[in-house]
């Protein structure tokens, strides 16, 4: 079966377990087997080879044949808890995919914690009792990836010791907001970025029940975090960018277009109480569109009114021929580029959906970043 074929199956198992999850249902009715369901055709579609879509749109000098030459391992100086693998599409596994990254020691928060900037840190991202929300997950809703307590946070990863940082990225994994794919997507790149001067963070944000806008204020929450303590970081306030793959995607653009800047939390809950971090404006410089578009799960947004309104930075696009929304992604990046944003792409001939920092991408994108930065 061409892969194609296999990544529409996945589309279609887990937009269906989606709508089961949403209903709170027990860990072993509808919305576990749906959820399984999807995990295995993921799983299928990393594992198999697909005959090449017609590439009729794309300029020849963005397509090229992906290598993982350069792709990064495991760091040697990364906890054992941090441990990805080799970062290649073909080591992937249902265990990496599903794989938690560690959370906050007790209650350390973004507002409570003076940054770390020599180790990886990791904060809760809001504090206790104080988070926007306006979705009710009780205890009772059972069936979801996070727990109902769950608390959004974010890890920082430093710069190799003696390198000066160019600027920081902050990750969003995909998951079509049912599972973050944190040791397959944002971990391996934050690893391939901090090997070429970066400074990374990873963001644990809200998945279903909650919603997409939800999430971008979870994202807003760690840009202010980083822009306040710029200086600390040894980074230049304005030298933010924001990165997702897939639904991490859709998640930063979903902060970009609506709740960046002097967005707070009381935009979605009014009983939210600002803070001193609110003060901070969540602005990024960058986006990174990781085979992902702005727009909705799986609907990519092509109306050029709608996307002005969001005052979109410099965009960098990255995404597969065997990619299922392969057409919608070559839509909106020549959407993006005819608006005058400053666009970039790279398009990986024969290569599917999920590869995370595979493909031999992540020096472009870096370069790139520096000429944005």
């Amino acid at each position: 079966m061409k892969i194609i074929k296999r990544f529409l199956a996945v589309c279609t198992a887990i937009l269906v377990g989606t709508s089961f999850a949403a209903c709170g249902r027990d860990k072993t009715g509808p919305t576990e087997n749906k959820f399984e369901n999807g995990i295995d055709a993921i799983e299928s579609a990393i594992s198999s080879t697909g005959e090449k879509s017609s590439v009729s749109q794309t300029e020849e000098n963005d397509l090229r044949n992906g290598s993982s030459s350069d792709t990064v391992s495991t760091p040697n100086d990364f906890p054992s808890e941090y441990n990805y693998g080799n970062g290649k599409i073909s080591d992937y596994s249902r265990t990496a995919m599903l794989q938690k990254m560690p959370k906050p020691a007790e209650n350390d928060t973004v507002l409570n914690t003076a940054a770390d900037p020599a180790n990886i840190q990791v904060l809760y991202l809001w504090e206790d009792g104080n988070v926007p929300a306006k979705t009710k997950f009780t205890e009772d809703m059972t069936g979801y990836f996070d727990d109902w307590d769950f608390r959004p946070y974010v890890t920082a990863i430093p710069v190799r010791d003696g390198i000066k940082p160019k600027g920081a990225v902050v990750l969003m994994a995909g998951g079509a907001y049912q599972f973050r794919g944190n040791y397959t997507d944002s971990l391996p790149t934050a690893a391939a970025l901090r090997e070429l001067g970066f400074r990374t963070f990873i963001v644990d944000y809200r998945l279903s029940p909650y919603t997409q806008e939800e999430g971008a204020l979870d994202v807003a929450r760690a840009v202010r975090f980083i822009r306040k303590n710029a200086d600390v970081y040894g980074i230049d306030p304005e030298d933010i960018a924001v990165m997702g793959f897939s639904a991490g995607g859709i998640q930063a653009g979903e902060f970009l277009m609506h709740y960046d800047e002097n967005v707070n939390g009381t935009a979605l809950d009014s009983s939210y109480v600002p803070d001193s971090l609110d003060e901070i404006p969540a602005h990024a410089s960058a986006a990174g569109m990781i085979y992902s578009f702005y727009g909705r799960l799986s609907v990519g947004n092509m109306d050029s009114s709608w996307l002005a309104e969001g005052n979109l930075p410099p965009t960098f696009y990255v995404y597969g021929t065997e990619d299922p929304f392969y057409r919608q992604f070559e839509q909106q990046y020549d959407v993006i580029k005819n608006m005058g944003i400053q666009t970039k792409r790279i398009v990986l001939n024969g290569w599917p959906h999920g590869f995370g920092s595979d493909g031999g991408w992540v020096k472009d994108y870096a370069a790139w970043l520096e000429t944005i930065f």
